[in-house]
């Protein structure tokens, strides 16, 4: 984990870069509407419908059309937030982004495959090869992962960690986006409260940390599509889901050790490891002067 010694380049797209734009509202239906909009739960709302729309429509697509979708949600939280936040996006620059990306892609990678050996030294999971034919397997999970993580993002650390940072800053939004992700995943099969709590901590607060940090969708999405991408790729079951990857995976003792039916995420070891990982970034992220403080009430 030696990349975690890197420095933030950009940090525009904290909340005091949003622009109130207040005064150009007039009074009645349409101005009060505008002023709601520009509220942060206002173009929260709005962006998480629109991302969540085109996710519905595209992530379960054939071939190329996650990527698609993914391209889509961008545009659709690009425009959201110019229109309705009235504020710039840093944080989906083209510029940087990919590196952010494979910044956060090998971190991902690290923390699934130093996860899954560890569990796999302890007797916990044995591998097969699966046999089935490569290039379709990873056109497939490479597609999907990718739409997945990019909506994902897009939903959790771009529109609700921002706009929660903005009203009662970056330790709050975290706090609550990391138990909203963890709820968001209790459907799963083989999803309980363990499992809910494991995936609000190992990767709610990662992946919130990990925006905090560099404040760059590009560097989260990359850590979430390795993550997700590993895990299929090596058969293990994916927040519940079960893959078809390259391996196939003999699942044996506890399910504190391996995650039982939901997969990895439920294991113990990637809590620990993802919580520890996560605590390094927030240490980073405030030394930097990267965290909000909750703002004073007003009076």
């Amino acid at each position: 984990m030696g990349t975690l010694s890197a420095t933030p380049h950009r940090t525009g797209s904290g909340p005091g870069d949003d622009r109130d734009g207040a005064g150009d509202d007039r009074d009645g239906a349409g101005g009060r509407f505008r002023r709601a909009m520009r509220s942060p739960l206002g173009w929260m709302a709005a962006g998480m419908a629109g991302v969540a729309v085109v996710s519905g429509l595209t992530a379960t697509g054939p071939g190329p059309v996650p990527v698609a979708g993914a391209v889509a949600a961008v545009a659709v939280y690009g425009y959201v937030m110019r229109r309705a936040a009235r504020r710039s996006t840093p944080e989906i620059a083209r510029s940087g982004a990919v590196r952010d990306t494979l910044l956060g892609g090998a971190i991902g990678l690290g923390f699934i495959l130093v996860s899954a050996l560890l569990i796999t030294a302890f007797g916990g999971y044995s591998f097969a090869w699966a046999g089935d034919d490569v290039l379709a397997v990873l056109g497939t999970t490479l597609a999907v992962q990718v739409g997945a993580a990019v909506t994902e993002e897009l939903l959790f650390r771009g529109l609700a960690l921002q706009a929660l940072e903005q009203l009662w800053g970056s330790r709050a939004a975290l706090v609550i986006t990391s138990l909203f992700f963890g709820v968001a995943h209790l459907g799963a099969e083989g999803a309980n409260a363990w499992s809910g709590l494991a995936i609000a901590l190992e990767a709610g607060a990662l992946l919130g940390a990990a925006f905090l940090w560099r404040r760059s969708i590009w560097f989260v999405v990359g850590l979430h599509f390795a993550w997700n991408a590993t895990e299929q790729l090596l058969g293990i079951p994916v927040s519940g889901h079960a893959p078809e990857g390259l391996f196939t995976v003999d699942v044996h003792g506890s399910a504190l050790l391996t995650g039982g039916g939901f997969g990895l995420e439920a294991s113990i070891v990637p809590v620990l490891a993802g919580t520890a990982i996560a605590t390094t970034m927030l240490v980073r992220a405030h030394r930097n002067g990267a965290l909000t403080p909750r703002r004073p009430a007003d009076r």
